[in-house]
C-alpha cells in the first residue's frame, strides 16, 4: 500500500507506538532534497530544572522523525507578559539556536501592548540574532490597531508572523482574545505584504470553519499542528487553499504531527511543497533583502 493510499488513522495502527519514531523519519526523508521544516515548535525556559535539557530532547525527537530544522518560540509561563518576560524568553531562544545552530531557528515572542519594547527587541533579535519570525499569542486579536506597528515592521523585515489561532464553540477564560481566521483574514486584507501563519489547524476547536475563513485571503499561511489527526483535515486544507499555502508544524504534537502529513491522500508533490518546501520560501524573503 503507497502512503497516497494510507488514512493517517490506518497509517498510526501500523507503525506501533514501539516503531512509530522510526517510521516516520524514514518516510519524512523521502521528500526529495527539501529539508523538512517544523514551523512552529516550543523552548522551554532553562531555569526550571526538569526542562533544562528540553532543547536537546527536541532535536532528540526531530532527528527520530526526520525533521530537519525546528522553528521555536517561548512563551512566558503566564500571559500577558511583561516586557522583561518577552525580552528573557527571547534570550534564552537565542542562546538555544546558537547550541543548535542550523537546527533550532528562532522566533521572537512579543506582547505587542509594549509597543516600542516589542519593536525594539524583534528588530534586535532578527537583525542581530538571526531569528526568522515573530511569533504572537492571545494577548489581542491581531486585528486589532496596537498591532499595526508590529505588522508593518515584519513587512520592513521580510519575516512571517505564527499566530496563535482556533475557532472555538466556547469561550475560553484565559484566552478571551484568541484569533480566528476572521481576524486573520481581516488584517492580511489591510496589509497585503505581510506574511501570516495562522496557528495549529489541527490544535481544537472548527477547523473546517477555519480553513474556509482563509479561502480570499491569499496571503494567509496555514499550519497543519496539533494533536487533532480528524480524517480528511489536511485533505480538505489541499483542496481549499491550495498546497502552496499549507505549512508543516507540530506544536509539540510531533508523532501526530508527522503522521498526518504522510498519510493524507494528497500527491507527493504538494506533500514535499507542506513539509518544508513552502517554509523554505518563506524564510527565503529575508535572505533575499
Amino acid at each position: 500500500m503507497t502512503s497516497d493510499s494510507l488514512s493517517r488513522r490506518a497509517f498510526l495502527e501500523r507503525a506501533g507506538a514501539a516503531g512509530v519514531a522510526p517510521a516516520l523519519g524514514a518516510q519524512t526523508r523521502s521528500t526529495g532534497s527539501t529539508k523538512t521544516i517544523d514551523c512552529h515548535a516550543h523552548l522551554y525556559a532553562q531555569s526550571s530544572g526538569v526542562l533544562r535539557d528540553s532543547d536537546s530532547q527536541l532535536v532528540e525527537a526531530a532527528d527520530k522523525l526526520g525533521i530537519d530544522q525546528l522553528c521555536c518560540s517561548m512563551l512566558t509561563a503566564r500571559r500577558p507578559a511583561t516586557a522583561d518576560q518577552f525580552r528573557e524568553c527571547n534570550r534564552q531562544v537565542a542562546e538555544s539556536t546558537k547550541r543548535f545552530p542550523g537546527r533550532i531557528l528562532g522566533y521572537a515572542y512579543v506582547n505587542p501592548g509594549y509597543t516600542k519594547d516589542a519593536l525594539d527587541d524583534v528588530r534586535r533579535c532578527v537583525e542581530e540574532r538571526g531569528f526568522m519570525g515573530v511569533k504572537l499569542y492571545n494577548e489581542y486579536w491581531i486585528d486589532e490597531p496596537v498591532l499595526y506597528p508590529l505588522v508593518e515592521l515584519t513587512i520592513e523585515l521580510r519575516i512571517p508572523i505564527l499566530t496563535h489561532a482556533g475557532h472555538m464553540h466556547y469561550y475560553l477564560a484565559d484566552q478571551p482574545r484568541i484569533s480566528d481566521g476572521s481576524h486573520i483574514a481581516k488584517v492580511a486584507s489591510r496589509y497585503p505584504e505581510a506574511t501570516i501563519i495562522c496557528g495549529h489547524v489541527g490544535g481544537g476547536g472548527d477547523w473546517e470553519w477555519e480553513i474556509k475563513s482563509l479561502r480570499n485571503a491569499p496571503t494567509v499561511y496555514l499550519d497543519t499542528s496539533g494533536s487533532v489527526i480528524d480524517e480528511g483535515m489536511i485533505e480538505m486544507a489541499v483542496a481549499t487553499l491550495g498546497a502552496d499555502r499549507v505549512v508543516f508544524g507540530c506544536d509539540m504534537s510531533m508523532t501526530a504531527g508527522v503522521g498526518k502529513i504522510r498519510g493524507a491522500r494528497i500527491s507527493e508533490s504538494d506533500r514535499a511543497k507542506i513539509m518544508g518546501g513552502n517554509m523554505a520560501r518563506i524564510m527565503a524573503r529575508r535572505q533575499r533583502s
